[in-house]
């Protein structure tokens, strides 16, 4: 069955103009219809998680990830997801879809903030605040962090358990 291309893209367009309640049954049709259409479910899956239906979404986004969504959209479906399982208390599916992210997408700072949320969320608050630690001393410098980060080096280093030599 050929793509969608036309009714997704209108249906898109209607979600990016925040006319996400007209969006949602046509991605669910088109869902329905494509159920092996990476791009679809992940489409069906964004729309639900702006309208705060994160349990609903989930299964969009597995199908999507199941079926192999290309870049960049890959990157955004792993952070979605990632903080979607967060979202409805799948802490350990959560933590362990943003470390993929982390690891295989390392400059996109978002994806390990969602981390640090997902880490608290799942009680490990030293691993969390550690990991907002690496993003913040791993951005362009700032005056401030520069100055400090020796200090803030040490003390995530600490949250993590390693020895600082001191």
């Amino acid at each position: 069955m050929a793509p969608p291309t036309e009714r997704l893209n209108d249906a898109i367009a209607l979600r990016e103009a925040g006319r996400t309640d007209e969006a949602l049954p046509l991605l669910v049709a088109l869902a329905d219809e494509f159920p092996a259409d990476a791009q679809v479910q992940y489409q069906a899956a964004w729309v639900h998680d702006v309208l705060g239906l994160e349990a609903e979404a989930v299964p969009y986004y597995e199908q999507a990830l199941a079926f192999g969504l290309p870049e960049p959209e890959l990157e955004g479906l792993v952070l979605g997801l990632g903080s979607t399982y967060r979202n409805v208390e799948r802490y350990a599916d959560s933590v362990a879809l943003l470390r993929r992210g982390t690891r295989d997408y390392p400059a996109n700072a978002a994806m390990r903030c969602f981390l640090a949320l997902s880490l608290l969320s799942a009680g490990d608050a030293n691993a969390a605040l550690a990991t907002l630690l690496d993003v913040v001393l791993d951005e362009p410098p700032s005056a401030s962090i520069e100055r400090y980060r020796r200090s803030l080096s040490g003390y995530r280093d600490e949250l993590r358990g390693v020895a600082t030599g001191a």
